[in-house]
């Protein structure tokens, strides 16, 4: 697996419950703002990681769940985020912008995260 994958995994897996982050947004945290479609190949493989990725935590840039499809049920990802008190309607998250995790201002850039 490449280093890019496991870096987004590291990313996903420090959003919050109760808060969803984009592709695009984890793409710039990494360094590679035009790599969006790279982070959401990775989350294609996130079922089969360990430790877990939240993967239903990661939507398009609109708040709508375009990965749903990926999930084992076309209501599956939507479940997901609804036990964590995010409420979806036609697939689009209500209140995207309250529910938005941006890892540029939350992580801080280390070892783990370095700077680009």
């Amino acid at each position: 697996m490449s280093d890019f994958n496991e870096n987004v995994y590291d990313v996903v897996r420090q959003i919050p419950v109760g808060r969803v982050t984009s592709y695009g947004a984890i793409a710039r945290f990494l360094g590679s703002p035009q790599s969006s479609r790279m982070v959401g190949w990775a989350m294609n493989n996130a079922h089969n990681q360990q430790p877990y990725v939240p993967a239903h935590r990661v939507v398009n840039r609109q708040g709508l769940l375009t990965g749903k499809v990926h999930f084992g049920g076309p209501d599956v990802m939507q479940q997901l985020l609804e036990s964590e008190g995010i409420k979806v309607v036609d697939d689009q998250i209500v209140d995207f912008q309250k529910h938005f995790w941006d890892p540029m201002k939350e992580l801080p850039f280390d070892e783990t995260f370095p700077m680009p």
